[in-house]
């Protein structure tokens, strides 16, 4: 028995389609295209819904650590077991709501996207189906262990680990302590989401930063018609690359060189509104 896998019942995959439209429709200035996809967002991927539950589960599998093969597959097992306590028939009409609203909202072509980590993400979804064979979810579960197990590419910037709360508060505390006097209020709030980002997968820092790189780019693109700086062609030049740097954030991952280089761009910008 072969199960053909369906994309637009697998909650990551959903989540993950989304993500890219709001990249889109900021690149595009679409405004109201965006916080449309912010609100659909937030509302289907909380910690009430189920949708919201079963992305959890994902990232667990397909965005963790290097682990040792028992680990994985105790780790499998484990997500597999809190899976089941999901409400089915919930998560079902959670997904069928929110197909409509892409469909609305955006179009039927989205679900074509292009989804780097598809076939992980196919995977965990036939491991988590009740109705995939025995003998099938066993291979599944030990190519999906194999994957976790195996060597990958790693950042330079180390990924935040989660820590609990007083750790947290503490960490928080000190780095207001230290720079809340050298720091704009807008570079403070993009440094708090980026240190806090593991308590919500960064959701609330990829929406922050959406809005906070179109408000860069329009203040960058303004002064292009200030008198000083179209007067004197080297000032029109490294502008322009300015905005070329703000053009390529949308497509950069998220990590500690994308962040310094905003902060950077925020320091310019308050120079130029100064």
């Amino acid at each position: 028995m072969k199960l053909k896998h369906n994309k637009k019942r697998n909650s990551a995959i959903l989540y993950e389609i989304l993500i890219k439209e709001l990249t889109r429709s900021t690149v595009n200035e679409d405004l109201n295209k965006r916080q449309e996809i912010v609100n659909l967002i937030k509302k289907t991927f909380n910690k009430s819904t189920a949708m919201g539950k079963e992305l959890e589960l994902y990232r667990v599998l397909c965005e963790g650590e290097i682990l040792s093969p028992p680990t994985a597959e105790r780790l499998i097992y484990e997500a597999r077991k809190v899976h089941s306590q999901i409400d089915s028939k919930q998560l079902f009409n959670e997904q069928t709501s929110l197909i409509n609203s892409m469909n609305r909202l955006l179009s039927k072509s989205v679900f074509a996207n292009f989804v780097p980590n598809y076939k992980s993400l196919a995977t965990v979804s036939q491991i988590f189906n009740q109705e995939t064979p025995i003998k099938k979810r066993v291979l599944l579960e030990e190519s999906l262990i194999g994957t976790m197990s195996s060597k990958r590419k790693q950042n330079e910037e180390k990924e935040l680990k989660p820590i609990d709360n007083l750790v947290y508060k503490t960490f928080v505390n000190k780095f207001n302590d230290q720079y809340s006097e050298h720091l704009f209020v807008e570079q403070k709030e993009l440094l708090t989401k980026y240190i806090s980002s593991f308590t919500d997968n960064s959701l609330q820092l990829k929406i922050y930063l959406n809005e906070e790189i179109d408000r860069l780019k329009d203040v960058i693109s303004e002064s292009v018609g200030y008198e000083d700086v179209k007067t004197d062609p080297e000032m029109i030049t490294k502008t322009n690359k300015v905005l070329e740097v703000i053009k390529e954030f949308h497509s950069k991952e998220i990590d500690g060189n994308l962040i310094k280089k905003v902060l950077k761009i925020q320091n310019l910008a308050r120079e130029i509104q100064q």
